[in-house]
């Protein structure tokens, strides 16, 4: 029994963490379609300062509900900001061309952000690394000459892994790993999405939180 209250102790917890906002004071949530619906004003209830959307993914799949949240999102006077997830198999003309129609130029809008993680399933294929830095430099170049901020780099533990682009890229980062500060790019990241699994009031199923470093 001991065993058992223990297990459902830590479950509990892990599915109400956050980092200390003594440590972290500025944090949020990383939304795509598939967390919809989201009850924004919720979501700023359970702490959240900023909310990032994603727009779409590649150079054709689009979230059909991003102007709907960001709609709501800014109604609560929650900071938005728009979340990319980058396809390596796909031209970054199509992918810009993708994030400009779907993200509005707004000054206010919070630094871009490219997901980059790996998809063996949909990206059969992956480039090399050259290649990639080229297309990924392309893409950058014409979604910072949209929003007017420079990007951040979402690496996942396994693209980092298989392309060390933290060292090639000078861009922010923005890493992730549940629970445990990350440090696989090996330089300091600015953004950590800390948690997959928060369970708040703002939607029926767990949500991705993130935190910002001071």
């Amino acid at each position: 029994m001991v065993l058992l209250f223990a297990g459902g102790a830590a479950w509990w917890e892990a599915r109400n963490w956050v980092p200390s906002r003594d440590e972290y004071p500025v944090q949020g949530a990383w939304i795509d379609a598939g967390d919809l619906p989201v009850n924004f004003h919720m979501l700023k209830q359970a702490g959240a300062d900023f909310v990032y959307l994603t727009d779409g993914s590649g150079g054709s799949q689009r979230d059909p509900g991003f102007a709907e949240s960001f709609a709501a999102a800014r109604e609560q006077k929650l900071q938005v900001g728009a979340v990319h997830v980058y396809d390596p198999c796909s031209s970054a003309d199509g992918q810009a061309a993708n994030f400009v129609t779907t993200v509005p130029r707004d000054s206010h809008l919070l630094p871009p952000a490219i997901a980059l993680d790996i998809d063996d399933k949909a990206c059969r294929a992956p480039p090399d690394a050259a290649a990639l830095d080229s297309e990924l430099t392309t893409f950058l170049n014409q979604i910072e000459r949209h929003t007017g901020k420079p990007a951040m780099l979402l690496l996942s533990r396994a693209f980092e892994k298989r392309y060390h682009l933290a060292v090639r890229i000078d861009r922010n980062l923005w890493l992730e790993g549940d629970f445990l500060s990350p440090s696989y790019a090996g330089r300091p990241w600015v953004m950590w999405t800390a948690s997959d699994s928060l369970r708040t009031a703002a939607a029926n199923h767990p949500l991705r939180w993130v935190v910002v470093r001071p």
